[in-house]
């Protein structure tokens, strides 16, 4: 019962934290004029809404269980499971009220908004719109905004404002699949993100408005705002019909640079403006990053090269980008029908998408540190098979060494969780493959990974029109991917614990 009371109280904080957060998007609609009599809607109206709706359920929650005992690993994970769920839930409610098309007025139904507003907070990308260009500024912007929250988390921006020191604050920021830090108080390191991403995103936003003002095929002040927000958020929701399609290399090259920075850990961040260049440099994500883009970039160009008649620049230019938006999970897309792209281009992508960013940073996938840490124990298991039983190993990683207990266990965990992922990916590509049987097994893989990972590429299976299965398995895939999997688990158990003991 104290966990209950616990994972209440901290609900209402990321509730109310939230519902600051929603008013942030009143100044669009204010200064756009999306309200009144001479608007065909009212969005000032449902915004409040939305952030009352938030209000309403934090306050009474926060201060009812305000004495509740400090967060403990299980009730973290809980509230980390059900924040994103019903923060989801909620932040749904500009989609469903307000019109997503400004010239027919429709609204989305209730499972779309759903969709596309889990697709926000979790930084996936995938849509329900079509036309991204009539959408209402208001709805431009709230997609933009819940993925630039969410590309952080809304623990860490929660623990950032409300939070006081102590373990519950350490096991709440975990419990949301974070474990690096840049100082030795939780807090402060919360703080210290939200201060570098705001940072990076602000000259962002400069460097995309003077790319759109000194270069053709630029970006105008709105269109770089929101680009700038979801690309280091590494969320990928676009202002643009055709997403980055349109816009010329230059622009189209800052925003590579912004989905890969997006990529990085913050902690390598903090070591890079701290002037600690090497170490920024030496960090073992980053390298493994660096070495995946050379060999992804090349490797998808040649294979696109006949596609694209031969022109190699081109190939890489295209091959490129893709392929960099994928392993960053962003989801930005430089060509109209990844669909068309042959299925062995496609499974690159696909593979990009599984293994994603680094841990610590925006990005989702299975993480780039897992990655390391796998490639790493196969050395390592096949290295101890083919010597003689009195060498002597030394585990590393990085510059950093490990007992054999400790890399033991690292490997264990992730490969645990990698395991998991790709039975949960498995069960996804089934239920996506069924219900769509005329669709290849490539696009469905493609689908269900970018779901999965966070991403948000499509080859045009995911559409406002998808069957309610179809829609309910993508919004599972994106909640699990954001998580990573173990505080979803341990609120299933969680809940079949307590229904038990109500038996």
């Amino acid at each position: 019962m104290s966990d209950i009371r616990t994972v209440l109280r901290d609900m209402g904080a990321l509730f109310i934290v939230m519902g600051f957060v929603t008013l942030i998007a009143l100044v669009v609609p204010l200064y756009f004029g999306e309200y009144g009599p001479n608007s065909p809607f009212d969005a000032i109206g449902y915004i409040l809404v939305t952030s009352a709706v938030f209000f309403g359920a934090g306050f009474p929650l926060f201060y009812i269980f305000k004495d509740a005992e400090p967060a403990n690993f299980k009730s973290a994970m809980v509230t980390a499971a059900l924040g994103w769920l019903f923060i989801s839930v909620i932040g749904s409610i500009p989609f469903w009220l307000i019109p997503y098309n400004t010239t027919t007025l429709a609204c989305m139904d209730p499972l779309s908004a759903f969709f596309e507003s889990m697709a926000g907070w979790t930084g996936t990308g995938l849509t329900m719109v079509d036309n991204e260009e009539l959408l209402p500024y208001t709805l431009q912007f709230w997609r933009s905004l819940i993925q630039w929250v969410g590309g952080v988390g809304v623990i860490v921006l929660t623990l950032s404002i409300l939070a006081r020191p102590g373990t519950g604050s350490f096991v709440l920021y975990k419990g949301e699949a974070r474990d690096q830090k840049t100082h030795p108080s939780i807090i402060s390191t919360v703080r210290t993100i939200w201060w570098i991403f705001l940072l990076y995103t602000i000259i962002g936003i400069i460097v995309l408005i003077i790319i759109g003002i000194v270069t053709p095929n630029g970006m105008d002040p709105w269109q770089s705002l929101n680009h700038a927000m979801t690309g280091l958020a590494t969320g990928g929701f676009s202002v643009t019909d055709n997403s980055i399609t349109g816009f010329g290399p230059v622009s189209q090259m800052a925003i590579v640079i912004l989905m890969i920075f997006g990529a990085i850990a913050f902690a390598a961040h903090y070591d890079l403006l701290q002037g600690r260049i090497k170490k920024f440099l030496s960090d073992t994500q980053f390298k493994a990053m660096i070495a995946l883009i050379i060999l992804g970039v090349t490797g998808l160009t040649f294979v696109n090269l006949e596609m694209y008649g031969g022109d190699i620049s081109r190939s890489l230019g295209q091959s490129g980008f893709q392929f960099i938006s994928a392993l960053t999970c962003t989801g930005f897309a430089s060509v109209e029908n990844i669909a068309g792209w042959t299925e062995s281009a496609k499974l690159i992508l696909a593979m990009a998408m599984i293994v994603g960013g680094a841990a610590g940073s925006t990005a989702g996938g299975i993480k780039l540190y897992r990655a390391v840490l796998l490639y790493k124990g196969a050395g390592w298991r096949i290295k101890r098979a083919i010597s003689t039983p009195r060498r002597v190993f030394v585990h590393k990683l990085g510059d950093k060494p490990l007992s054999k207990e400790s890399a033991m266990d690292l490997i264990n965990e992730a490969a645990i969780i990698s395991f998991m992922w790709v039975i949960l990916l498995s069960i996804g590509v089934l239920c996506i493959a069924t219900v769509f049987p005329n669709e290849t097994l490539g696009n469905v893989i493609f689908e269900v990974c970018s779901a999965q990972g966070n991403v948000g590429l499509s080859t045009g299976i995911t559409a406002i029109g998808m069957s309610p299965i179809a829609k309910i398995m993508l919004i599972f895939n994106m909640w699990i991917g954001r998580l990573e999997i173990i505080p979803i688990i341990v609120l299933i158990k969680s809940m079949f614990g307590i229904r038990r003991n109500i038996i």
